[in-house]
């Protein structure tokens, strides 16, 4: 699955050209390893998790620890750890795959995920071999769990604003580290933390602290919204005694490993969004097919197969541009050397190149996911309402994904921002095709789109590419630098951006699935697309008003609207109609289906 550096797929660059169909990777491209390490997560999950579940929600953590060994031994915890230090080293795509079966088991799936993602992959991207010897072996196997602590009380999304400070002591054997970390996953049965603290107040870094270390405690378990089975604490630092052995990576360069832990963070909670929304859909429909009203099943109503159609489209779009990612990030690392796979900064570069596409994935996964669980919960009417119900759970453990990994305000914030400096180091020739874009639009004639299958869907990601240009140009050379401070205009871009990254995830999909399979085999995904980029388009068409409206006003305002019309006209296609059939093979098949 490497690509050459000669094929190289520069992060953001779907922006101002368009992907080969057979660069882009997709569920389809799944091997029969793929398969087997899905059947056998899902078995575990199944069988040995969700028996569990309301132990694990009434805090019973000795069962969760039990899980996690359990899941150790399967190797379903050592996907990303190299076999050297114990692990199976796998592509990151089979630890995707992981990560979404794993979401079946509710909270639980975050204890897997912080000790798998967040919590271990530090000190594998970033220790040195002696820390990668002494720790990785047993988080591989479950023997220590792992925790990661950024957050304070006083720093939420200003990560760089921690007050946890560390000194180190007089004989220079150890850093004494005080401070606390608010809601660490995992602290109740945590045996490592990854811990940001600032030297002598100053120098933002990271360290591994063990609970065993003089000084760390973890205050009381905190009572929350959802999420319940998984544990959240503070962990508390006074006077901790950490070997200064123990320091990850460098002095004040903490900021590497956390800011780029947490772009694989982003990208690992998109992948376990999309197996919440299919999960989702699956109790909805199902529901929809057994619940009779007015002696008829619920899945014959119009908006009942209306919701689940919606939900199905945007699973599509969530799990195609996501999976899409994991592959930019595995052809990623596969270009690294061995020397480099040990290189931090090498590492850190790597992961840095798809902060776009990680945050898109962030912040458009869980918002998939909320609307499908709160469509799944109005299927159900009152039943939805009680504990009784799985979908119910599910409703309130979905909130969370909005808030973790950096907001999804601060998420939007990131997309544009993270596409300005790369134009500006001439990584995109984002402002060059800005200027290219004025001189064609006035010259723009209206196109004749073709009848054939994704030749709309071609012609309007086209166009909203041109529309992105626009907007992102004319905010650009209006504000300069002062554009950071317009965080409306910010976010519209952004979420123009995502709608572009999805619209042309599902296409390129869908016409890889035609080249492959053919299109007869095909209809659903051709629908699925259909239904998406129009919906999709309608959005771009109207952040994009909302911009304009705002940037603009009199003579110049009025010729931006003009052109606006322009590069948004395009003959509607029945959505409605469409959507029927989509939900039709979905209550056929009581579950997502492509």
């Amino acid at each position: 699955m490497a690509n050459t550096k000669e094929q190289f797929v520069k992060g953001g660059s779907f922006l101002v050209e368009d992907i080969e169909t057979e660069k882009m990777f997709t569920p389809e491209d799944f091997t029969e390893e793929h398969d087997m390490i899905a059947k056998t997560t899902e078995e575990f999950v199944v069988g040995e998790v969700v028996p569990e579940i309301e132990k694990i929600e009434d805090h019973q953590f000795d069962i969760s620890r039990r899980l996690l060994s359990e899941a150790g031994e399967l190797g379903l915890l050592g996907a990303d750890v190299p076999e050297a230090y114990g692990g199976i080293g796998l592509d990151k795509i089979s630890s995707s795959v992981i990560t979404e079966k794993f979401s079946r088991a509710g909270s639980f799936s975050l204890s897997h995920g912080a000790h798998v993602g967040i919590g271990s992959l530090p000190i594998v991207f970033f220790g040195n071999e002696e820390q990668k010897k002494k720790y990785l072996p047993p988080l591989a196997t479950g023997e220590k769990i792992a925790a990661y602590a950024l957050t304070e009380p006083s720093s939420g999304s200003d990560a760089l604003g921690a007050k946890t400070t560390a000194v180190l002591n007089d004989a220079g054997t150890h850093y004494v580290l005080n401070g606390e970390k608010q809601w660490i996953t995992n602290s109740a049965f945590a045996d490592v933390f990854v811990v940001y603290a600032k030297i002598d107040g100053e120098h933002f870094t990271a360290f591994i602290v063990e609970k065993e270390f003089e000084g760390v405690s973890t205050g009381a378990e905190e009572k929350k919204m959802g999420i319940k089975g998984s544990s959240t604490r503070t962990l508390i630092l006074e006077d901790a005694l950490v070997p200064k052995e123990n320091l990850l990576g460098e002095v004040g360069k903490g900021h590497v490993i956390a800011f780029n832990i947490l772009n694989v963070g982003r990208y690992k909670l998109g992948v376990g969004c999309v197996g919440g929304t299919k999960r989702a859909l699956e109790l909805a429909v199902k529901y929809a097919n057994e619940r009779k009203q007015f002696k008829t099943s619920l899945s014959s109503f119009r908006l009942i197969q209306e919701k689940l159609a919606d939900i199905a489209t945007k699973t599509y779009a969530s799990e195609s541009s996501i999976y899409r990612t994991g592959g930019l990030i595995e052809d990623g690392f596969a270009r690294l050397t061995e020397e480099e796979q040990n290189d931090g900064k090498a590492v850190a570069d790597a992961i840095a190149e798809y902060a776009i596409e990680c945050s898109l994935n962030k912040f458009f996964g869980s918002e998939v996911l909320d609307f499908a669980v709160d469509e799944a919960v109005q299927i159900h009417g009152g039943y939805g309402f009680m504990a009784e119900y799985e979908v119910e759970r599910a409703y309130r453990d979905s909130r969370i994904n909005r808030i973790f990994e950096g907001t999804n305000e601060i998420n939007r914030m990131l997309v544009p921002g993270t596409i300005i400096r790369k134009a500006m180091k001439g990584e995109l020739p984002l402002l060059e095709q800005a200027t290219a874009l004025q001189q064609e639009l006035l010259t723009l004639m209206p196109e004749e789109v073709g009848t054939e299958p994704l030749a709309q869907e071609k012609y309007l990601l086209k166009m909203a590419k041109k529309i992105f240009l626009l907007v992102a140009g004319t905010g650009a050379q209006k504000y300069g630098k002062e554009l950071q401070k317009e965080q409306e205009l910010l976010v519209n871009v952004a979420d123009i951006v995502s709608e572009i990254y999805a619209m042309e995830s599902v296409i390129v999909r869908t016409e890889k699935a035609f080249k492959a399979t053919g299109a007869d085999a095909n209809q659903q995904k051709l629908l699925l697309t259909e239904v998406y980029c129009q919906e999709a388009f309608e959005k771009i068409e109207a952040h994009a008003k909302e911009s304009i409206v705002a940037m603009e006003e009199g003579d110049q305002l009025r010729t931006m609207l003009s052109v606006l019309r322009k590069l948004t006209r395009y003959t509607p296609i029945n959505v409605i109609a469409k959507k029927r059939e989509i939900a039709a093979k979905v209550i056929e098949a009581e579950r997502y289906v492509v």
